[in-house]
């Protein structure tokens, strides 16, 4: 039943406190949060090397601002793309097909899908289809010269594999990130 489970409860109770939120206030929040996500996003080319291992944190700020309201999650993750723009060029292909697609994902999911399998198998083809998408489509190798752009359903099977693993640990630290959330809004209201 760990797959079926329903992980919905606290992202509802998050979203019900923000609703209490100004207009202006969300808006700050939302800005906030993408100016974070493109810091993070661009460690990668900014600290080689310990920043790849940061840049995957870009999800988390998209993920918080979808949870707010969807529609300022989709507005964090285009102005996250456009300050990528202006920030690392190379780093706004990869974004939005990747981490940002990813939290935005999680965020509707949550909202929509509910169970946790549900939640992973349409984040992890979310994932698949944006790294297919940069890899196959616009050649670019955004899994370094390891993976050919020449398609192969071996890789496609690998991607897929490694796209369900990394949208299941983002789903299990979401949820865990917002129970501690919610405790610390729960003691201070």
């Amino acid at each position: 039943m760990y797959w079926l489970s329903v992980l919905s409860q606290e992202s509802y109770k998050l979203h019900d406190y923000f609703k209490t939120f100004s207009y202006s206030k969300k808006l700050v929040l939302t800005a906030i949060f993408s100016a974070l996500a493109a810091i993070l996003q661009s460690t990668g080319n900014l600290l080689p090397g310990i920043g790849y291992l940061i840049s995957p944190f870009a999800t988390a700020p998209i993920l918080i601002c979808t949870i707010v309201s969807i529609p300022f999650g989709i507005q964090s993750y285009v102005l996250t793309f456009l300050l990528l723009v202006l920030i690392q060029p190379g780093e706004s292909f990869v974004f939005p097909f990747t981490t940002g697609i990813v939290g935005l994902g999680i965020g509707l999911s949550l909202f929509s899908l509910k169970r946790r399998i549900n939640i992973i198998v349409f984040t992890s083809f979310l994932l698949l289809g944006g790294i297919c998408f940069l890899l196959y489509i616009l050649q670019f190798p955004v899994l370094g010269p390891v993976v050919s752009t020449s398609i192969s359903l071996k890789i496609i099977g690998y991607i897929y594999i490694f796209s369900f693993v990394y949208s299941w640990i983002w789903v299990e630290l979401s949820r865990v990130f917002f129970k501690k959330c919610y405790k610390l809004i729960g003691i201070n209201r």
